[in-house]
């Protein structure tokens, strides 16, 4: 039942904030430095940026689940669309400006990418998603005329 809740830009949003999740737990950078670096090495503005937009994604898709109406979601859907442009510029940050000398980018940051990008992308694809409600309407019974 629940999975028939899910519309197709909340799954991509889900998708997403799972490769950035997973991307947090994948090395980021190689390089000069002995070894590899992970997002948890380099931790700053982009790491949080980048899991914020995990946060709201998880957010929107809880709401979608749990709400009967469609007030919340949707507003979770529009602030997802925000937080998730947000953590994709912190995504190109972190691909283009490498720490600590490093001189090759890792399956991390590539995941986290391709995660950020999914985000705001899935959040608004829910917001253009118009299906019809799960529930039957109210059907009231007529009013008697006076």
């Amino acid at each position: 039942m629940w999975l028939r809740r899910m519309r197709v830009g909340e799954m991509l949003a889900l998708l997403g904030a799972t490769l950035v999740i997973v991307s947090l737990l994948l090395p980021w950078y190689g390089g000069s430095t002995p070894g590899t670096l992970s997002a948890w090495d380099t931790f700053g503005a982009g790491v949080v940026l980048l899991i914020a937009s995990a946060c709201a994604a998880l957010a929107m898709v809880a709401s979608a689940l749990t709400e009967r109406s469609t007030a919340l979601p949707v507003s979770l859907a529009v602030w997802s669309v925000v937080v998730g442009l947000i953590g994709v510029i912190a995504a190109l940050v972190r691909l283009l400006e490498r720490p600590d000398h490093a001189s090759s980018l890792c399956a991390g940051a590539w995941l986290a990418l391709a995660g950020a990008v999914a985000i705001p992308l899935g959040a608004w694809l829910a917001l253009r998603d118009e299906h019809g409600t799960l529930y039957r309407p109210a059907d009231p019974p007529p009013r008697p005329t006076p």
